[in-house]
């Protein structure tokens, strides 16, 4: 096995046990209400309905009764149980949670019928540990492995592990599309006429999906082949599943969608399945097989043998019809997967058993900057060529054990390709969100100052004379942090940003007096800090804001995190941090910042302590910039007036 390969795998194995012992943390010594609160539970629900399905498996649809605003880890793909509050050992039942939407989910079970418990208790449905996505990464670097001892077959393994130089059609002619802007249009040729390799590296704001759903149809109208298309969350998959049906694609969204749209459910394999002409078949032979079923459990429990061959006759004759069900549903997966332009899933999701044996003449993946490295190899080892589309800039993935970060699971491909070919990488240079005045920081600290701001948003304004950007300087005003638990609060920085953001919105609804009678039109504004404890209390401040409570829709208070992807009229940063020692912990994540900073269209406030954050080169710059553009100013000012 390549030393390459031999790393990932150990890695991949201290972040599996890692992330097990959390798992076992949250769930072996809590109460139902406790793995409630955590999002690993459903509790109480009601069965809704249930019908068989392939093998002799039974499909059950249940929904949460009660805290249905709790968020939850539950969705398609992983693995769950169905409980009862009862204390006997065995009153579970374990499966696979094959559709969740809303308040209501299906979970397949491991069983051909509902077990007598499930009639009476109350019955709840539990979040298992994922080892099947573990599984699913290891079998990947595996096989990648082995490919890449093989000279004919393991090319693709070897320019993505630098062993050999990507190669591109030279003489392919350069496409112009209307649609697309000049770096736009490059990552478009770059994209056609790679043969292996081509990585769209997309700042904030550039028109990153807006590129790589042009490049999708371009390939799919020249080569005739399947394209895969897969991100490392369901969200963007369905945000590309979307505009690519836009376009006029073919396309089937392997998996569950999250953003229960009309237009998305209809992409699923499901529903296209179901407007098959041969579905309506398989629907009579599972009623038939159905009613087989509920003929035999007409046999109560105290039968002679008579009744007992009959009651087996049933059940078998229901489990032989169910096998051809299978078959049939099998020929109609098949058949609308074989006309299907581009298939979209998960990284993990592009293996789902529905769709584990397909090949594809390319292979996108988007986020591709917030994509674990060894989940890539699923996808990639079914096609010919890969494109990654991110940004290593922004947010890294998500990683439980800091050693497995620390020694290198936290680098992308994106990250490791962009850096060994960088002839691959076509830089999107042009961006539709900030005023120049934000871009500009980030364009120099992260994109060698190559960003342009087009025309439309570069000098754009929250309202005439107002600034764009503001650090405020909290130094030497006493806002001192306090420590609440492991995560950093400082309530003092807190109550100055929302009477700084009242006096905005005065301002802002005294240069636009109509706005009382229309808070529709008042600005988006996300109020952002790095630190968890602090949002709860800037959440706690908001609600004591008496000017803001009309415009509470339109402000958005959250850790960065939540807002990668996403923008706002205005952003405030409360940075937190402000100690004698100049101790700034996780704000030395400086991609963290360039997602916050990035966030804001017209209007961004930094708010932090100078003295604290200049121990960073990063902040200090920062700073520098800000009073270069006169956009210093002192909290100083604020406070005494």
């Amino acid at each position: 096995m390549s030393d390459y390969f031999k790393k990932l795998l150990d890695l991949l194995k201290v972040e599996r046990e890692e992330d097990r012992q959390s798992y076992i943390r949250l769930t072996e010594m809590s109460s139902v209400s406790e793995r409630r609160a955590n999002g690993l539970s459903w509790y109480p629900i009601a069965i809704r309905g249930n019908e068989m399905t392939r093998g002799e498996y039974l499909a059950v649809e249940v929904e949460r009764t009660t805290h249905q605003d709790i968020p939850h880890q539950l969705r398609f793909g992983v693995p769950a149980v169905l409980f009862s509050n009862h204390d006997a050992k065995n009153d579970r039942v374990e499966g696979i949670i094959s559709h969740q939407s809303g308040n209501r989910l299906k979970i397949t079970l491991r069983t051909d019928e509902l077990p007598e418990w499930s009639r009476d208790g109350k019955l709840g449905i539990d979040l298992l540990f994922d080892d099947n996505s573990y599984d699913e990464m290891q079998n990947a670097l595996k096989a990648a492995s082995a490919l890449s001892d093989n000279e004919k077959d393991g090319l693709l393994v070897s320019v993505l592990t630098g062993e050999k130089a990507p190669t591109f059609h030279e003489r392919l002619a350069q496409q112009e599309n209307p649609k697309l802007n000049a770096s736009q249009n490059e990552a478009l040729h770059k994209i056609l006429s790679a043969n292996e390799l081509a990585i769209v590296h997309g700042p904030p704001g550039t028109g990153k999906t807006t590129t790589v759903v042009q490049a999708i149809k371009a390939l799919a109208q020249r080569d005739h082949k399947p394209i895969l298309v897969v991100a490392p969350s369901n969200t963007a998959v369905d945000l590309l599943s979307e505009k690519l049906s836009e376009e006029g694609l073919n396309v089937v969204r392997v998996g569950n969608p999250v953003r229960v749209s009309e237009r998305l459910m209809s992409l699923t394999l499901d529903s296209k399945m179901s407007a098959h002409p041969g579905i309506k078949e398989v629907k009579a032979l599972k009623k038939q097989a159905s009613e087989y079923k509920n003929m035999a459990h007409k046999y109560k429990r105290q039968f002679g043998k008579a009744e007992r061959d009959q009651r087996k006759a049933l059940f078998d004759e229901a489990h032989r019809i169910m096998k051809d069900v299978g078959q049939m549903e099998q020929y109609v997966s098949e058949d609308v997967l074989g006309k299907a332009q581009v298939i979209t899933a998960t990284l993990v999701g592009s293996n789902h058993y529905t769709v584990r044996n397909l090949s594809y003449g390319t292979v996108f993946i988007d986020e591709a900057g917030q994509a674990l490295e060894p989940a890539c190899w699923i996808p990639i080892l079914k096609a010919e060529k890969v494109v990654l589309a991110g940004d290593h800039f922004q947010l890294a993935p998500t990683i439980k054990s800091t050693e497995a970060a620390r020694s290198g699971l936290s680098k992308t491909l994106l990250e490791k390709c962009a850096e060994l070919h960088p002839e691959s990488v076509v830089l999107l240079e042009e961006q539709y969100r900030m005023n120049e005045a934000i871009m500009g920081f980030s364009s120099k600290e992260f994109y060698q100052n190559k960003l342009k701001a087009h025309a439309s948003v570069a000098n754009r304004t929250l309202f005439e004379g107002d600034m764009p950007l503001t650090f405020i300087d909290t130094a030497g005003c006493g806002f001192d942090e306090k420590l609440e638990g492991t995560s950093s609060t400082n309530p003092e920085e807190a109550a100055f940003l929302f009477k700084h953001l009242t006096q905005l919105v005065t301002a802002y609804t005294e240069a636009n007096p109509t706005i009382p009678n229309n808070p529709n039109n008042f600005p988006t504004i996300a109020v952002i800090s790095p630190y968890k404890q602090q949002i709860g209390v800037l959440k706690d401040q908001l609600q004591h804001s008496p000017v803001l409570q009309p415009f509470l829709g339109k402000i958005s208070v959250n850790t960065i995190d939540s807002f990668q992807g996403q923008e706002r009229d205005v952003v405030y940063i409360s940075m937190t941090r402000s100690n004698p020692e100049g101790e700034i912990g996780f704000l030395s994540d400086i991609r963290r910042m360039n997602v916050a900073m990035t966030r804001a269209k017209k209007k961004l406030v930094v708010i932090g302590d100078s003295a604290t954050l200049s121990q960073l080169q990063f902040y200090s710059d920062f700073i520098t910039y800000a009073e270069n553009l006169n956009a210093y100013q002192s909290a100083w000012e604020f406070v005494e007036s």
